[in-house]
C-alpha cells in the first residue's frame, strides 16, 4: 500500500521522504492556507521534493473553470495530479483532463455510486473520506470495501486513495481491505511506529544496560 502525506508543510514531507515513507502528497486549499504560502510556489517545491503524485486542488466549481485551472496546475510539474470535487462538473473536468493525459484525483467521495462514476470518467485516484463518515455514525471502512469490490469486479484501474485518515487503526484497516493508497497527516504516519509494549520493552532494556554498565562506543 502506498503512503501519501496529507500536508503542505515542506519540513514534515522532507522528514518522511528521507525515510522512504512518501509515495506522494495530497494538498488542498485549507492545507495551503495553513502553510501561509502561495499555492503555486509551495506546490512546485513539493513536486521537486517527491517523485510520486502531488495532488493540487482546483478552486473553481464550474467544469470549464476547473479544466482551465487544471491545465495551469499541470504546468507546475510532471507529477501533478489535479484534484477535483466529486460533483457532476468535477466529473466533466476529470474526463477532459484525463483524456489529455493528466492524472486526476476525484475527492470528497462518500458513496460507492460516486466512486463508480469517477472510475467511468477515468479518474486516476478516487478519494473516499473515511473519518467524515465515521463522524456521522457510519463506518467509513465499509465504503472502502465496497469500492474495492466494485473496482475489482469490473477491472477499473482507478486507485482507491483512502482519505480523512484519523488514526493508526484506520491505516491498518485500509491495508487489510485493499486500499491502494492512504493519505494521512504526518503525525498519523509517524504514530504507526508507536506501541505501549515497545515502550515498555525498551524501558526494561535501558534499565538493564544502565545496571550492567554496558557500552558499545
Amino acid at each position: 500500500m502506498k503512503f501519501f502525506v496529507d500536508t503542505a508543510e515542506i519540513d514534515a514531507i522532507a522528514e518522511l521522504n528521507d525515510l522512504g515513507m512518501v509515495d506522494g502528497v495530497t494538498t488542498n486549499p485549507s492545507l495551503i492556507k495553513k502553510s501561509g504560502r502561495d499555492i503555486l510556489e509551495v506546490t512546485k517545491e513539493i513536486c521537486e521534493l517527491v517523485d510520486g503524485p502531488v495532488s493540487a486542488e482546483v478552486t473553481a466549481t464550474d467544469a470549464d473553470e476547473m479544466i482551465a485551472e487544471g491545465r495551469k496546475l499541470v504546468k507546475i510539474a510532471d507529477n501533478i495530479a489535479v484534484k477535483v470535487p466529486l460533483t457532476w462538473d468535477g466529473l466533466k473536468a476529470c474526463k477532459t483532463l484525463t483524456s489529455e493525459g493528466h492524472m486526476v484525483n476525484v475527492t470528497l467521495c462518500f458513496s460507492a455510486n460516486q466512486a463508480l462514476l469517477a472510475a467511468k470518467a477515468g479518474a486516476t485516484f478516487i478519494s473516499p473520506f473515511i473519518g467524515r463518515l465515521d463522524d456521522i455514525a457510519l463506518d467509513g471502512m465499509d465504503l472502502i470495501e465496497d469500492i474495492r469490490t466494485i473496482y475489482d469486479n469490473f477491472g477499473f484501474e482507478t486507485e482507491v486513495l483512502a482519505a480523512s485518515i484519523r488514526s493508526a487503526n484506520h491505516v491498518q484497516d485500509c491495508a487489510r481491505v485493499g486500499a491502494d493508497v492512504i493519505t494521512a497527516p504526518p503525525a498519523v504516519i509517524k504514530a504507526l511506529a508507536n506501541h505501549p509494549l515497545t515502550d515498555k520493552g525498551l524501558a526494561a532494556f535501558l534499565a538493564d544496560i544502565k545496571a550492567a554498565n554496558i557500552k558499545i562506543l
